[in-house]
């Protein structure tokens, strides 16, 4: 075969993505790169890969399926050759591709990550790919990240998963809201106020179903799917909200504008997880990250991750 691994790879993400122009932008190399292994590639095997269709990206053609699905093969093979090897070198990788459950990139990712590159000692570039739950589990079981970072919420994570700490759900409030005067609020007493919902894949639904204990859920006055936006909404009056994590660090510490108060109610708090495709088999680079953010929690402790009652503090921490 003429067409190495990484071209096979390009090929492979045009195909995935239906587009050069998207290939070149989620590999980070140039559209000429990308053109040029598919000419190989077409070169190889006598037929064209793709249909191109000005303007609509590109189409497999039935030939192009078939090289696909046999490459497929290859490039799994490729990566579970890497994750071996891996454990048997403790060099860091040039580049650590990250998945992220994008909230948590600015509550809490950057400070952790000048920890990490702090203990390592190395050089090197992070991509941190931010999405939602669901994006970030699919990034994983492609190949896409080396390892996520994200909540147990919603369908099984795949691979192997390493539990941090619990971060149980409070409430935000704007600071004019009278309900901000109590030191605990139960849901009933938010179910009162409109609700700005923190609107994700999987995340929405898991906030809203904390109300299902009660009678009637609040009614969602603004949706968004950023945390940043929550936040604004809030302390402009638009309702009440309901998250998990407080953000830290002094670049994203709260305003003056609004409040958070944890929650009487008895809810399962969501575990904040490591998920990797490695298994017991995890390279140094890995379980180096994997310590650093459990030090990392450690040394801020629950109250400085977490809003909740302080009998609960002590079940937090993993």
């Amino acid at each position: 075969m003429k067409l190495t691994i990484r071209q096979l790879r390009y090929v492979h993400e045009v195909a995935l993505l239906g587009s050069v122009q998207a290939a070149s932008r989620a590999l980070n190399i140039s559209q000429s790169s990308i053109l040029a292994a598919i000419s190989v590639a077409e070169a190889e095997i006598g037929a064209r890969l793709f249909d191109r269709k000005p303007a609509r990206g590109v189409k497999l053609t039935p030939a192009g399926e078939r090289y696909i699905n046999a490459g497929h093969y290859l490039l799994e093979a490729e990566k579970e050759f890497d994750r071996t090897i891996g454990t048997l070198s403790s060099r860091v990788p040039p580049v650590l591709r990250i998945g992220c459950f994008e909230p948590l990139g600015a509550i809490f990712m950057a400070d952790f990550l000048r920890a990490y590159l702090d203990e390592i000692g190395g050089q090197i570039e992070v991509f941190l790919q931010e999405g939602d739950q669901l994006e970030v589990r699919n990034w994983l079981e492609q190949g896409r990240v080396d390892l996520a970072v994200l909540y147990d919420v919603g369908p099984e994570i795949p691979g192997s998963t390493t539990r941090i700490c619990k971060v149980p759900a409070h409430a935000l409030l704007c600071a004019d809201d009278p309900l901000g005067s109590k030191a605990a609020l139960s849901l009933s007493e938010l179910a009162t106020r409109p609700l700005v919902l923190l609107d994700t894949p999987q995340t929405s639904t898991y906030l809203l179903a904390l109300f299902d204990v009660l009678a009637h859920r609040p009614v969602v006055k603004f949706r968004t799917r950023s945390y940043e936006t929550v936040r604004a909404a809030v302390g402009a009056g638009l309702g009440i909200s309901v998250l998990n994590m407080r953000p830290m660090g002094r670049a994203t510490m709260d305003g003056p504008g609004i409040v958070r108060r944890p929650l009487l109610d008895d809810l399962p708090p969501p575990t904040l997880l490591v998920a990797d495709m490695y298994g017991g088999m995890k390279p140094m680079f890995l379980r180096v990250f994997i310590d650093t953010m459990r030090a990392f929690f450690h040394r801020l402790g629950p109250a400085g991750f977490a809003v909740t009652t302080p009998d609960r503090q002590s079940q937090l921490l993993l």
